[in-house]
């Protein structure tokens, strides 16, 4: 952010993004959540849009406010449920009922689900990767979007009084992860790839909330937070100095950026589950509570697994070992033509000079790369818990060498196929030809979307909305302006000013009571 134009500005919003965090996790009741849920909302929209001079940022951030009101109106409905059924807004007396309706839970679910980025609330993060990269490092990647994440969690002996509420958490968190996963394997953006990160995580803390792994879902909230920071800020670096967001015009920066190049690939190996480094506890915690509730759930989860190793090493690899792609063309075969996005501008050489790495850039790495490295030797179910429930989930070695081999494979593909430049991934693009193209534009979600909002919700809703306001509310207050000025127009001679006028209205006034009293009173 140096040399930012509006450097105070920008850390006014961040401030106040804190200042709602500290508040959503320190609240006491259900009302007080809720005002700092709607301040975190309000804070990450002046974030994303932070550059307003950008068409795409401003879309971005009425998108993102847009998508998680609707997912807010649920969660304050569910309040609304939970405290009429509790009769309190209160955590620890709600907790202690020992009851809560299923609607109740389901409601309060969706209002997670949409800041935690959920499908199908999940359109508005990718987006949001237009605001400033540390905003991305801190609230799209280790606070704000696991927000939903820790409101199940805070309520978590109430959902886990009804199956049906943990099924829904459960398979809604397991879906989300797999189609994150897989669209991060097709993308090209950076940013965009460690959203889709974000959103698979979330995903495996959502799931493994569902199949009762509280303590493992915590745990990997808190690891996730260093190795996906440390993610994003490297990619912060990476993008200053290649001007561009493009992996393709990138490629052979390990010599030239030996500090982030490290750090990134410290992140890699966390986020892949590999061991020691600390994604590989929390995420093995994870599978081992979805292995002993789940079988469908725990395949998903590995499988999930595997996909991360591959598409966070095809993004190494590109960015780190090859050789950068100049053309941006798409291949000349009908699977690839419609997938490569198209650039306005020219593709951008690597550097040729090392660079040098300010403290101010490297010590938040360094710090970042240790919590990546030891985050997992952390005694974390000594701390952590669900409230009076025996949640705490056990890492089981002999259960971590499927996940941590798929990881491996992932890995090993994404390094034969990305280290060295090939055609190899424009012929696995032609063979899977629509699938491909389906996945690469993220399942058509957003033109779902669209097409519901502008066929549908704008000629079934919004022009009838749109008429009544205009007709009848407008209508009703500028005839209530009209009655007004007409009458106005009535009796303001009675203040014309002119003070013959007031003196004639004052004997007048005399004579009016003189007569009252003569005729009437005598």
């Amino acid at each position: 952010m140096k040399g930012d134009p509006r450097f105070g500005t920008y850390y006014a919003f961040l401030s106040l993004f804190t200042f709602s965090m500290l508040g959503l996790v320190l609240a006491e009741n259900l009302l007080e959540t809720y005002i700092f849920w709607e301040l975190v909302g309000c804070s990450s929209y002046l974030l994303i849009g932070y550059y307003y001079d950008r068409p795409s940022a401003v879309a971005a951030a009425k998108k993102a406010f847009i998508v998680t009101r609707f997912a807010d109106l649920g969660f304050l409905v569910g309040i609304l449920v939970l405290s009429f059924n509790g009769g309190t807004l209160d955590f620890q007396t709600l907790l202690a009922s020992h009851t809560a309706p299923l609607v109740g839970l389901i409601l309060i679910f969706i209002g997670g689900a949409g800041k935690s980025a959920m499908f199908p609330l999940h359109v508005w993060l990718p987006d949001a990767m237009e605001g400033p990269t540390p905003v991305s490092a801190l609230i799209h990647a280790a606070t704000m979007v696991v927000a939903g994440v820790y409101l199940v969690a805070r309520l978590f002996p109430l959902f886990a009084l009804d199956v049906t509420a943990m099924q829904v958490v459960t398979y809604v968190g397991a879906l989300s992860a797999l189609l994150a996963a897989t669209i991060a394997c097709t993308q090209t953006d950076i940013k965009r790839i460690l959203a889709y990160s974000t959103m698979s995580q979330i995903g495996y803390m959502m799931f493994a909330l569902g199949v009762g792994g509280f303590t493992a879902s915590m745990f990997h909230l808190f690891t996730h937070a260093f190795f996906k920071a440390l993610l994003f800020l490297c990619a912060g670096i990476i993008i200053h100095q290649a001007h561009s967001n493009d992996m393709k015009s990138m490629g052979g920066y390990r010599r030239l950026m030996p500090l982030t190049h490290i750090c990134f690939l410290i992140a890699c190996l966390a986020i892949a589950g590999i061991p020691p480094f600390a994604g590989f506890f929390s995420k093995e915690q994870i599978l081992s509570a979805a292995l002993g509730a789940n079988r469908l759930i725990y395949v998903v989860g590995v499988f999930t697994s595997g996909l991360t190793a591959f598409y966070m090493f095809r993004l190494y690899f590109s960015v780190f070992w090859g050789r950068p792609s100049h053309g941006h063309a798409a291949p000349a075969h009908s699977g690839a033509a419609h997938a490569a996005p198209t650039h306005s501008g020219p593709a951008h050489a690597a550097p040729t000079a090392v660079h040098r790495t300010p403290a101010t850039e490297a010590i938040p790495l360094v710090i970042l790369a240790i919590g990546a490295i030891f985050a997992g030797f952390v005694p974390f179910s000594h701390f952590v818990t669900a409230d009076g429930m025996p949640a705490t989930t056990h890492l089981e070695l002999s259960s971590a060498i499927l996940p941590v081999s798929v990881a491996l494979a992932g890995i090993l593909l994404a390094g034969l196929l990305y280290a060295r430049p090939s055609g190899a991934p424009d012929k696995i693009a032609y063979a899977f030809g629509g699938f491909y193209r389906f996945v690469y534009h993220k399942f058509y979600i957003d033109e779902v979307y669209l097409f519901v909002t502008k066929k549908v919700i704008f000629p079934l809703v919004g022009r009838p909305a749109a008429w009544i306001d205009r007709n009848i509310v407008d209508g009703f207050m500028n005839a209530l302006a009209g009655v007004t000025a007409m009458i106005s127009g009535w009796i303001k001679g009675f203040q014309s000013g002119k003070l013959q006028d007031y003196v004639l209205y004052f004997f007048l006034g005399i004579a009016g009571l003189v007569v009252l009293f003569i005729y009437i009173y005598t």
